[in-house]
């Protein structure tokens, strides 16, 4: 996997807002949600707090292919697609438990391997 466009890097670092999650079930029925305890990983991975999932905690388990779309202070739009991981222990869950709201559960963490990257219609990845 190529490394991530430092453009994308700068452009997560300048987000605003919540993220929006998106995962389908095995019927192809999309569900988004918004998230605002998110986080990167290592070179490729977006990762967010499973405070309150439930179909998208599903959907993951189930192997779903999946987004997150943030914008930046600039209103420029970013979307991430890619494969989930779900980590409810382990190096991925700990680092969410380090930058997750102690008062929110942080049931486990979801995490997007970055396999397409767009700005708007522009493919960056």
């Amino acid at each position: 996997m190529p490394a991530l466009p430092e453009a994308v890097i700068k452009a997560w670092n300048d987000r605003k807002g919540p993220v929006v999650l998106s995962t389908v079930d095995a019927n192809g029925t999309p569900n988004a949600v918004y998230a605002s305890c998110v986080s990167r990983f290592g070179e490729d991975l977006f990762v967010v707090a499973n405070n309150f999932f439930n179909k998208t905690k599903k959907n993951i388990e189930a192997g779903s292919k999946g987004s997150l779309l943030f914008i930046t202070s600039e209103d420029k739009s970013f979307q991430i697609k890619g494969h989930f991981e779900y980590r409810a222990e382990g190096p991925l869950f700990e680092d969410m438990k380090k930058w997750n709201p102690e008062r929110l559960p942080g049931h486990a963490a979801a995490a997007v391997k970055a396999e397409e990257v767009y700005s708007g219609a522009e493919k960056l990845l």
